[in-house]
């Protein structure tokens, strides 16, 4: 396996006892050279279970401002290896990622890796919808999350929807790391009400901020000029299920689809509420 000496992974959680001790078994003892939880004062047993697995565990308390959690990690507690690798608890490393992430870190010019992820709804594994990738595994030093202004806009404390700014090249992980939520259907809806509500606000301050979007990658403004409608979420669930296969997965495939639909309308609904409100208080600034 890799040299310990190499990788450091963090994963960022908050009450997450119930997802996080599969996400540390399965990373093992002879991938990394050091796991660390940042925890942002879970009132469960995450710390214990982080404790309990030989993981090291910081805390983190947000001030509502930049930096959020990964780049204050990044900023404060800068790995001491190479490369560092973004978990969330409800993600397992498979045998086989691991041992494509062995292999592509003993020898590659890329900054970044693109990391290949298995959706779970209801308990059951997705083969279809759109594929889930993300850039979670990079050279440290060299990478931040993008900074985005909140100042106090948003409940989420971490990166979620925000893109790591890569110099250089990225390349891919293809084998799957399984992406399963052991928190239920209520945790799911309550997760993605949250990130609607970011996304509407992120889109507003863009909106008024042009320059902003300057460094957006060309899915990214594909993505936003999809979602800004309410169109936007019915194009996704005709690409999702009829086009990438979601009716493979049959009912369970059809009810996932709807709920990440009913996610990018949310987005567009709440954007337009935004740009309404905004509208009222200057012709009321102006009545005044």
């Amino acid at each position: 396996m890799l040299n310990p000496m190499d990788l450091t992974i963090a994963i960022p959680v908050r009450n997450e006892e119930r997802n996080l001790a599969s996400c540390l078994q399965a990373i093992g003892s002879d991938l990394a050279r050091q796991v660390v939880v940042i925890d942002s004062g879970s009132t469960d047993a995450t710390a214990a279970v982080a404790h309990t697995h030989g993981a090291e565990c910081i805390q983190f308390h947000w001030d509502g401002r930049f930096p959020k959690k990964r780049n204050w990690y990044l900023r404060h507690h800068t790995p001491t290896t190479g490369w560092v690798l973004f978990l969330d608890a409800d993600e397992i490393l498979t045998p086989a990622v691991k041992r494509e992430i062995t292999a592509a870190l003993m020898s590659t010019s890329h900054q970044g890796f693109l990391l290949s992820f298995t959706n779970y709804f209801l308990g059951r594994r997705l083969r279809g919808g759109y594929p889930l990738r993300k850039l979670a595994l990079f050279r440290v030093g060299e990478v931040e999350y993008e900074r985005i202004e909140e100042d106090h806009w948003s409940h989420c404390d971490m990166e979620v929807h925000e893109h790591p700014i890569v110099p250089g090249s990225i390349g891919l992980i293809r084998s799957r790391i399984d992406h399963r939520d052991l928190r239920g259907i209520d945790s799911y809806m309550a997760k993605h009400n949250q990130y609607a509500a970011w996304e509407a606000h992120r889109l507003f301050s863009h909106r008024h901020q042009p320059h902003t979007t300057a460094s957006w990658k060309p899915h990214q403004r594909l993505k936003y000029r999809l979602i800004t409608s309410p169109w936007g979420g019915l194009a996704f669930f005709l690409g999702s299920f009829f086009l990438m296969g979601g009716w493979r997965d049959g009912g369970t495939g059809f009810a996932f689809c709807l709920f990440k639909a009913g996610y990018f309308t949310q987005i567009a609904c709440r954007l337009r509420e935004l740009e309404q409100l905004q509208t009222c208080r200057q012709q009321g600034a102006k009545g005044a």
